[in-house]
């Protein structure tokens, strides 16, 4: 049975540094739901009512499109924690999130919070409105054997000139909203 929280409790804490992924869901007014799955140790609980995450570039910028196609500060986010083991247990978080990119002010004080890796493009800051958790009972067990290292990888081999081009090319989304492109580039020799 599914119960709501108005925080992240404790317990919802926990559970949560204990799950290898999460999956994220945004969704503008109009055009396509989009969900992504995400991996790598980049989620951080900063307080029952804030949570965050480093967001690498991959094929495309559809969170962040999302979340400023609404008013600025009110793109509509959820995150999904997915236990694979036992006990059988889904939590998600439903808020409000903005993308903080590298030349943004708030960009030092929230990055402190994580290992910057290479491909850095953002970090999305959510305001949470509410918590729920859920059975689970439907999702099946599985066991992690390894993160894949191939992104990481893949942004240590490219050069400044290779980033900035591929980070143009993700400045709209599949409906054609546009989204902020970093302006930053993390090189791999200073990590």
């Amino acid at each position: 049975m599914a119960e709501f929280f108005e925080a992240l409790t404790d317990d919802h804490i926990a559970f949560i540094a204990k799950q290898p992924m999460f999956f994220v869901a945004t969704a503008a007014a109009d055009g396509r739901v989009n969900l992504s799955p995400k991996g790598y140790d980049v989620f951080r609980v900063l307080g029952p009512k804030r949570v965050a995450y480093l967001d690498l570039r991959g094929s495309g910028n559809e969170t962040h499109a999302h979340l400023v196609a609404e008013q600025p500060d009110q793109g509509r986010i959820t995150i999904m924690f997915n236990n694979f083991g036992n006990p059988a247990l889904i939590t998600r978080i439903y808020g409000t999130g903005i993308p903080v990119l590298p030349q943004d002010d708030s960009w030092d004080e929230l990055s402190e919070h994580f290992q910057i890796l290479p491909g850095t493009r953002q970090i999305f800051d959510i305001a949470v409105e509410s918590v729920q958790t859920s059975c689970g009972y439907g999702v099946p067990q599985m066991t992690m054997e390894k993160e894949r290292p191939t992104l990481v990888k893949y942004h240590a081999q490219s050069g400044e000139e290779e980033w900035f081009e591929k980070v143009k090319a993700t400045t709209t989304s599949i409906d054609g909203l546009p989204s902020r492109a970093t302006e930053r580039f993390f090189d791999p020799q200073d990590m």
